[in-house]
């Protein structure tokens, strides 16, 4: 019976694809719908680091642990992803608080290995100041984040899900306190169950089931430059600079990873960030800026995801996170082993709707 479930996963960014993928080869009929195209809002507008860094408790580690080890499962099953395990440099926190984040990963087993200033020059030979000390980990990477959306959302077709882009969701259909569909501006579509992975567009939709999600859209604002020749071997997290080189040779960075504040004037911001970025690398006189994207994140209010079924409403199941890049392969898994054999992961026990109340 659960391989005839039909599922309506609603939003194309990388938690969308991902869900949909999981769910369709574990044989659920996928519907998804997006008012965009493959990739979504949120997902094109990612720095796209993969990682188990910095900030969080324990638990949030070992999901993202366990999301690091489910992007090379995922990308051996879909070889066309474009992932790198490029590995990372971290100098962006103060000397005593980058010792202190050292021990306590590396008693957690992430894989950090303390740099000196040569050593940093030999990582990463083109910056232009190489830090005292810093800690490098050869484990983290990152994706092309559209084209890995758009690759898992093609492959999800191909193994017989259906994708409606430009496919605007207005409200959820309920039917005796059982969610049982969606409608859209062209359609009706019922389903046994429909999963929200909209992001910042999630809180709208679950309103009109009498769900409230707290979420937030800070704005974040990433550069890119034209694509040039290799500058960067790997991740660099600097502080207020973090940068990377995607597969095109394009540089992108921001004050932060998850996007800096655009500020009143995001054009003038993109301009002084790019000044940044050239002064920090060698031989990067002809480096040009191309573009600057404004992304909104979806940031539940705790700032963990959002991933379970809301207590008392049936048929209806919410996936948003503001880490989408990296746990996106985990959550899909996750999310599909939940709808089909009704198996809960203990590593999402602590991320369910319900936490707040």
């Amino acid at each position: 019976m659960s391989a005839q479930k039909q599922v309506v996963v609603v939003g194309a960014g990388i938690i969308g694809a991902s869900i949909a993928w999981h769910l369709t080869a574990a044989g659920a009929r996928v519907t998804v719908l997006d008012a965009m195209g493959g990739g979504g809002l949120a997902t094109p507008n990612s720095f796209a680091w993969i990682n188990a860094s910095w900030g969080n408790p324990e638990r949030y580690f070992r999901l993202r642990i366990r999301a690091m080890a489910e992007w090379r499962r995922l990308a051996a099953d879909v070889p066309r992803i474009p992932l790198a395990w490029t590995g990372g440099l971290c100098f962006d926190l103060p000397p005593a608080e980058l010792e202190a984040y050292a021990c306590e990963h590396s008693s957690w087993g992430y894989g950090i290995r303390r740099v000196d200033h040569a050593e940093a020059q030999r990582v990463e030979p083109k910056l232009a100041n190489p830090p005292a000390f810093a800690i490098h980990i050869a484990e983290e990477g990152a994706v092309e984040p559209r084209a890995t959306a758009e690759i898992l959302l093609e492959d999800a077709t191909l193994r017989g899900a259906r994708f409606e882009p430009r496919t605007s969701v207005t409200a959820l259909v309920e039917k005796a306190g059982v969610v049982c569909g969606v409608i859209s501006e062209a359609m009706r579509l019922p389903a046994d169950e429909v999963v929200l992975a909209g992001g910042v567009a999630t809180p709208t939709l679950a309103a009109t089931a009498g769900i409230d999600v707290p979420l937030t859209a800070p704005a974040g604002l990433l550069v890119h430059s034209q694509p040039h020749g290799r500058l960067l071997n790997g991740l660099v997290m600097a502080p207020r600079l973090h940068m990377r080189q995607t597969a095109e040779g394009r540089i992108v960075s921001s004050a932060d990873f998850a996007g800096g504040d655009p500020g009143p004037d995001p054009e003038a911001t993109a301009a002084a960030l790019f000044s940044e970025t050239n002064a920090m690398l060698r031989g990067a006189a002809d480096l040009q800026l191309d573009f600057h994207t404004v992304g909104y994140r979806p940031m539940p209010a705790d700032g963990f995801p959002i991933v379970g079924r809301p207590a008392g409403k049936s048929g209806l199941y919410l996936a948003v996170t503001h880490s989408g890049i990296t746990l996106a392969p985990a959550i899909g898994r996750f999310v599909a082993d939940e709808i089909m054999i009704g198996r809960r992961d203990p590593l999402l026990q602590p991320y369910g709707p319900d936490r707040f109340g």
